[in-house]
């Protein structure tokens, strides 16, 4: 199924009240989830302009074969998207024969309504906000290159580096083909808002993850060492663990991602852990196409896993990133109004599971350090979750200082929440996010030989704005593409 015909498809589940638009993106068997997420979500946001102007246009009277849905999606690509992508085969043509007559349509409606921009044609609460005009923030896997390389690929094809940004301000004016490396995250490169790389060959052949800057930060402040055992909770969709496999250096004997009945026959480094079959399924395709070796996928309830089972008694790592309201991500508001202030009631019941599965992180008889996190803005699912564990064991565990550069911090709920981490698009120019870094006091002597803690990653060296000599030794770096 394509593009088109797969968005067509949830647009009509989703007005049948067949599921969410996430939900049924993963149902779709698309390939690409991401891009099918993104163009649902934008035609659902522009579904009244839409709908206006294939009437006004008579587009559906013309064409008695096209289904109205698949019709919304082809004129929001034609009208207000990207254009046709992969050439647009058949529908490029369809539309073609009535593109003048939508354009006009389209500009009577502005007219009409006295503005002069797209977004203005909106209603008031789906217009674009702070989050629409966030960067694009692009982590190069290294597992498959690195950045020196990236940076040459993307000069080759007329973008212009600027080298690390210094301050959030220098990504703010960010435009055109210019774009950065991330003044505090390593391999993060940053590109203008509304840059759409999901076509690119980098990000296709899994150069690169398309990855929210606030998300990188949970496996980047782990910082599992190469050699670790870790334990990937709540892992689907798959970028973190993604990225936990390339700070790992991908060390493990397997070449691909597996889901295995006896997770004894299969010596990995990652344990990651999810319920839901078909969104384990999507991430083992992502992994796959990331070139991930080490990480064996577990379709289970973490919380049935057992902290004495022999295969987890090296693990001194663990993230955990439980379901939560997704309060701080701004698609969500598209697809569930009001998903921004969740009821008390759903409020309280994901607390207690983040709760319960936080404290059972923490029974883990080697585990040295955790990090918590969600993309939620609410404080009962983020400070309060992590003060009550940490008051369920007291004197073990406690917060560590994370990334003291970060401008924002925790709420001052109790002593220490400081350490915490929060993001938004104003402050931290991401999506809304919560991320905090729990270490044990003592490591149990079972651990004794493993350090405490892994040291704080710093950014690494920014590659060079000017064309790298060439390198004496082969192999330094991979070529991003081959």
């Amino acid at each position: 199924m394509g593009l088109y015909a797969a968005a067509a498809g949830v647009l009509a589940g989703v007005e049948s009240r067949q599921g969410s638009i996430k939900g049924l993106v993963y149902s779709s068997n698309f390939q690409n989830v991401k891009q099918l997420y993104a163009l649902v979500c934008e035609t659902q946001r522009y579904s009244a302009v839409l709908d206006a102007v294939i009437a006004s246009a008579g587009l559906l009277r013309a064409e008695k074969k096209l289904r109205p849905h698949l019709a919304k999606v082809l004129v929001y690509e034609l009208l207000l998207g990207k254009g046709f992508r992969g050439g647009g085969g058949r529908w490029k043509a369809l539309l073609g024969r009535h593109q003048a007559r939508l354009k006009a349509e389209l500009a009577r409606l502005k007219v009409h309504r006295g503005v002069s921009r797209n977004e203005d044609l909106l209603e008031v609460g789906s217009r674009p906000g702070p989050a629409s005009q966030l960067p694009r923030f692009v982590r190069v896997n290294t597992l498959k290159t690195c950045s020196d390389d990236v940076v040459d690929y993307f000069k080759r094809q007329g973008f212009s580096y600027q080298g690390r940004a210094s301050s959030l301000d220098d990504l703010r004016a960010l435009k055109g083909k210019h774009f950065l490396l991330d003044p505090l995250m390593p391999e993060l490169l940053v590109f203008p808002a509304q840059t759409d790389l999901h076509e690119h060959p980098l990000y296709r052949a899994g150069h690169l993850i398309l990855q929210d800057r606030a998300s990188c930060l949970p496996a980047m402040l782990l910082d599992p060492p190469p050699g670790s055992h870790v334990i990937d909770a709540c892992a689907a969709p798959g970028n973190k663990t993604s990225h936990l496999a390339a700070l790992l250096k991908n060390q493990g004997p397997l070449a691909a991602p597996c889901v295995l009945s006896s997770p004894l026959l299969c010596p990995r480094k990652i344990f990651a852990f999810d319920l839901d079959a078909k969104r384990l399924a999507s991430m083992a395709t992502l992994l796959a196409r990331a070139g991930v070796s080490c990480c064996e996928l577990a379709e289970e309830d973490f919380l049935a896993v057992s902290p004495s089972d022999p295969r987890y008694h090296e693990v001194h790592y663990i993230l955990l990133d439980p379901s939560c309201s997704g309060s701080g991500m701004p698609s969500r508001q598209l697809e569930e109004p009001g998903a921004g202030t969740p009821s008390p009631v759903r409020l309280h019941a994901l607390a207690g599971f983040q709760q319960r599965a936080l404290c059972h992180a923490l029974t883990f008889p080697s585990l040295q350090r955790l990090v918590y996190s969600t993309c939620s803005l609410c404080q009962e699912e983020n400070e309060d979750v992590v003060r009550d564990a940490l008051q369920q064991n007291p004197g073990a565990f406690r917060l560590a200082p994370a990334l003291p550069a970060w401008p924002h911090r925790g709420l001052s709920t109790f002593p220490g929440a400081e350490h915490c981490l929060r993001a938004s698009p104003e402050t931290t120019l991401s999506s809304g996010f919560f991320v905090a870094v729990i270490e044990r006091v003592e490591v149990p002597s079972s651990a004794s030989q493993a350090k405490a803690s892994a040291p704080e990653r710093t950014p690494s060296p920014a590659p060079k704005r000017k064309k790298r000599q060439q390198r004496a030794a082969a192999g330094a770096c991979t070529p991003p593409c081959t």
